[in-house]
């Protein structure tokens, strides 16, 4: 029984090892792209503060990697949580939304950021910056409410 257990250990431990090598790709851009909402929307300096400590890490082309993202399985489970952020909104890819998926994914923005389910309690264990304060999400809803106005107004 106790080869066994050895031998397992073993095998976890080399696939411990084998896994640093192999990577996930890295959301990291040198640029903002010109499709990107603070150049698109013309944002204000405040909003554009919250909006990059809070929301960016995930909702972006361009993640601040931690020194543990460096370590998998943690790398891997970063890499999921970022594509699937990006995947529900991307704040690169903003000028190729429709008008009516704009005002949709601000309506979403106002909600989530309203009923604290953003940031994410995950993200906030280690980014403690990035909680928003009641003034914070206050700015930054409404702001999105004027925006979401706009785009509402075009698609009628």
């Amino acid at each position: 029984m106790k080869k066994w257990i050895k031998r397992i250990l073993l095998v976890l431990l080399l696939a411990f090892i084998v896994m640093q090598f192999i990577r996930p790709d890295r959301n990291i851009s040198d640029v903002v792209l010109d499709s990107d909402l603070v150049k698109v929307t013309n944002t204000p300096d405040e909003i554009q503060t919250i909006l990059k400590t809070s929301c960016y890490d995930c909702h972006s082309n361009n993640t601040a990697y931690p020194w543990y993202s460096n370590i998998a399985p943690v790398s891997y489970w970063l890499d999921d949580h970022i594509e699937h952020g990006k995947g529900h909104l991307d704040f690169s890819q903003w000028s190729t939304y429709s008008a009516k998926k704009k005002a949709h994914k601000l309506e979403e923005l106002i909600e989530e950021v309203k009923e604290h389910k953003m940031p994410l309690d995950s993200y906030l264990w280690i980014h403690k910056d990035a909680k928003l304060s009641e003034d914070q999400i206050t700015q930054l809803t409404n702001w999105a409410q004027n925006l979401r106005t706009i785009y509402q107004s075009e698609v009628k």
